[in-house]
């Protein structure tokens, strides 16, 4: 077996990642593609913690900007993250990958409440564990919710998958002339301004020293080769 540079990670999905091209809901042909990658980094060995978003079904910090009360439309997004693990669940069972949902906020009929030393326990077992209702508290983005999870477990990575192949010095959309930038500081994003995380999840890392892998979570096998240390996307350290 090839030796991993990484042996305990955070894989940070987007909400959007499961929606596919259709911008919102869930595209379950997309949330295949993704456990059968999720599948390939378990059959490496590396012990694997999955925190996932909500924002192809609920953004709470979008629906307060249209009336909703900020603490009612947090909470929704905290269960749209529910939604999307128990999705990606269902199918990393199929592949029989033994897998376990955590929720920041209790739910026994659904999953597990999230209890950091069962969490780790979990992992020592070999079992992914999928991390939903984000920090269980309003006003923080799943981002901040990944960091701490990553923390807790004592992981060596963090990997954010989004739709874009790392970081650029200008929105990639939006700007021809934007560079890729294929390695990066935590001092140097913060004086350039650019924005890995928000702003309470990059200060985290910063503080605790853990590296930011950003890639395309399109590119087939791609995480299986960021944990064995080859260079995909970004590295922020």
């Amino acid at each position: 077996m090839t030796e991993l540079v990484y042996k305990r990670a955070l894989l940070k999905l987007s909400g959007e990642a499961l929606a596919g091209e259709h911008g919102m809901g869930v595209d379950y042909s997309k949330v295949e593609q993704l456990a059968d990658q999720i599948k390939s980094v378990r059959e490496t060995g590396v012990a694997l913690g999955v925190v996932v978003g909500g924002g192809n079904i609920v953004r709470g910090a979008v629906a307060s900007t249209q009336g909703m009360d900020r603490v009612s439309a947090d909470y929704m997004g905290m269960l749209a993250t529910v939604i999307n693990a128990l999705a990606i669940q269902d199918f990393l069972e199929r592949r029989d990958v033994d897998t376990r949902v955590m929720t920041a906020i209790r739910m026994e009929e659904l999953a597990e409440p999230y209890i950091r030393r069962r969490a780790q326990r979990h992992l020592e077992k070999g079992r992914v564990v999928i991390f939903a209702g984000g920090t269980g508290n309003p006003y923080f983005s799943t981002d901040t919710a990944a960091v701490l999870r990553a923390l807790e477990i004592e992981a060596d990575l963090i990997i954010k998958a989004t739709k874009v192949d790392g970081v650029y010095s200008e929105d990639p959309e939006k700007t021809d002339s934007a560079e890729f930038i294929p390695e990066i500081s935590f001092h140097d994003a913060l004086v350039r301004g650019i924005r890995v995380m928000d702003a309470n999840a990059f200060g985290l890392c910063k503080e605790n020293g853990i590296p930011i892998v950003v890639m395309n979570v399109d590119e087939p096998g791609a995480i299986v080769r960021v944990i064995k240390g080859e260079r995909v996307g970004t590295l922020v350290k």
